[in-house]
């Protein structure tokens, strides 16, 4: 079933990587499966390890949402884990937010189809899936159109919600228990991502919404898990929903899921300590391992199995270029050019880094441009030249130097460790950095109430090929650090979300990562790779991290524990 009006330069793209995929995967995938075990705890270190739910309630518009809720809240799509590299196909499942055309299934939506006069898009959900009983909020019941209704008015009327995020739907409306009407007043490239399978796009019952969605004790949703528990700063326990609906196919047979019995996933603020943990085997899996832990943990348990990724998020300092003297072009370039990128990658990373991998992530086929095909002030930004720099602060009459606030999150070691690096380079060229770490929630609502410091030290994951440049440069945008404000470039982006032909919007965009480059609004730094790993006895697994937005829930749902095997570790 085609997800509509997304053309299919990509898809042929991936259609050809997977012709080429190697014979080691192909063996792996034809290998004789084995057959799954029931029961058992998993316990999970997940990406953002440290942090605890930011949200239970999806009309806040936490961006960690998916990743707390998934194994819970359902969505119409998801990524279509028959298609991974793990079972012969071409896709990691890893990108943050980015799911290839050819890659997604539906999930709670059967069907989906395209009409015109007007253009809309016509769901038909699965039948016979079930919300399972929660005492004191509803009682168990199925899954109807209406909920998908209400799910969604309930993200367009927030007042969280992101400017213009729905502008293009006109109405949504059930025309039957099992049929839901999307009417749009114009075409959207990101139709699909920004209600289907998006950071918010979870399906809440209205009886969880009337009890308070906000509250974790109210939580109910179709997923194979329940909520049973939640200590913030500890752990969240899901439990196994007995009427879930899906099934997983394995060597030809279809198993009910899910196989475990109950998932936690852990919060661990101090990163020896989760490497203790997984090391230990207190973690089942880890998904957060940085490549300076990585020998030391494959020489102390090396039982562990690896997979390793180049991270889906870009790391910066933003420069809020509605404060003096970040307003001047040539200051913000001359910081770039005062910091040693390429020393980075080699010293601080030990080559565990790629010089530029961000706003556009190199898994974007057709759309992520290197570094070498770009323009010579592009190119240059990234090439450490002090001199040029002081000449540059010079001009801009700073040749004595100037200092700055630059805010951190003290959740992220690899910024505490790197920031003071950076802060480095550039006293060098007279500039000094005030740094100052805050905690998560105070980090996140310096940014979101555009309160934050001239300098903001930040990670900020790539999400999609359009959203990357969206959600970062366009005017008032939440995750818009540096304040930039250009109607020009924003009236590109409005024109990139109404065309229709994909490899338009891949030029389009291009052309936009290329502008947003060179004029600065960040020191742009180098993206880290980072690594997951697991027991042995984590089986139907292969490093996969997300089938939609930070979504890993219908992934951790599928894994079964080899419980023989644990015990032959002596675990």
């Amino acid at each position: 079933m085609s997800i509509g009006h997304k053309l299919t330069g990509a898809a042929r793209a991936l259609a050809f990587a997977g012709a080429l995929a190697s014979a080691t995967a192909i063996a792996q995938a034809q290998a004789p499966a084995e057959k799954p075990q029931y029961g058992g705890t998993l316990n999970i270190g997940m990406v953002y390890v440290t942090l605890s739910p930011l949200s239970w309630d999806p009309a806040d518009i936490a961006w960690k949402f998916g990743q707390d809720t998934g194994l819970m809240y359902e969505q119409l799509f998801a990524g279509d884990l028959m298609k991974s590299k793990r079972r012969g196909g071409v896709n990691s499942f890893q990108p943050d937010s980015w799911l290839a055309t050819d890659a997604i299934r539906g999930e709670l939506a059967e069907a989906w189809e395209w009409k015109s006069d007007p253009l809309r898009v016509e769901i038909k959900l699965r039948k016979g899936v079930m919300f399972p009983d929660k005492p004191g909020v509803m009682a168990a019941r199925e899954l109807v159109a209406e909920d998908v209704v209400q799910s969604f008015y309930r993200l367009e009327k927030s007042p969280k919600k992101i400017p213009a995020y729905y502008d293009h739907v006109e109405k949504v409306a059930a025309a039957d228990p099992h049929t839901v009407v999307f009417t749009f007043k114009n075409f959207n490239a990101e139709w699909d991502y920004r209600f289907g399978w998006g950071y918010y796009s979870g399906i809440v019952p209205k009886e969880v919404a009337d009890a308070g969605a906000g509250n974790w004790k109210n939580a109910n949703g179709s997923g194979p898990f329940m909520l049973s528990d939640y200590i913030q700063g500890n752990a969240v326990t899901f439990v196994k929903n007995s009427i879930y609906w899906d099934k997983e196919m394995i060597g030809g047979e279809a198993y009910k899921l899910p196989f475990v019995d109950k998932i936690v996933y852990r919060t661990i603020k101090d990163e020896a300590t989760f490497y203790a943990a997984l090391r230990t085997a207190k973690l089942d899996v880890l998904e957060a391992v940085r490549w300076s832990a990585v020998d030391e943990l494959k020489k102390s348990a090396p039982q562990l199995q690896w997979s390793r990724a180049l991270d889906t998020g870009g790391t910066f300092l933003a420069m809020r270029v509605d404060t003096k003297p970040f307003d001047d072009i040539r200051v913000r370039r001359a910081l770039n050019m005062a910091v040693n990128k390429q020393e980075i990658v080699s010293s601080f990373y030990n080559g565990n880094a790629e010089l530029f991998a961000y706003p556009m992530h190199p898994d974007y086929i057709g759309y992520y441009e290197p570094l070498e095909k770009m323009s010579d002030a592009a190119r240059e930004l990234f090439t450490y030249n002090p001199e040029k720099a002081k000449a540059l602060l010079k001009e801009a009459g700073l040749e004595k130097g100037f200092s700055f606030k630059v805010q951190v999150c003290s959740c992220s070691p690899d910024h505490m460790d790197l920031l003071p690096l950076v802060a480095g380079y550039l006293e060098h060229v007279g500039v000094k950095l005030e740094i100052q770490p805050m905690e998560y929630g105070a980090f996140l609502s310096a940014m979101t109430t555009k309160t934050n410091a001239a300098g903001y030290f930040m990670r900020n994951g790539h999400t999609n090929p359009t959203t990357s440049i969206r959600k970062s440069f366009v005017t008032k945008q939440t995750w818009n650090p540096s304040q930039y404000s250009d109607p020009e470039y924003d009236k590109k982006m409005a024109e990139v979300y109404t065309e229709r032909d994909e490899g338009k919007r891949q030029d389009m965009l291009k052309g936009m990562t290329r502008e947003i480059i060179e004029k600065a609004p960040y020191i742009w730094l180098p993206v880290q790779y980072g690594y997951t790993a697991w027991w042995p006895w984590v089986k139907n697994y292969g490093g996969e991290l997300r089938v939609g937005s930070e979504r890993p829930g219908p992934i951790h749902a599928r894994m079964w524990i080899d419980q023989d095997l644990k015990k032959k570790l002596g675990y």
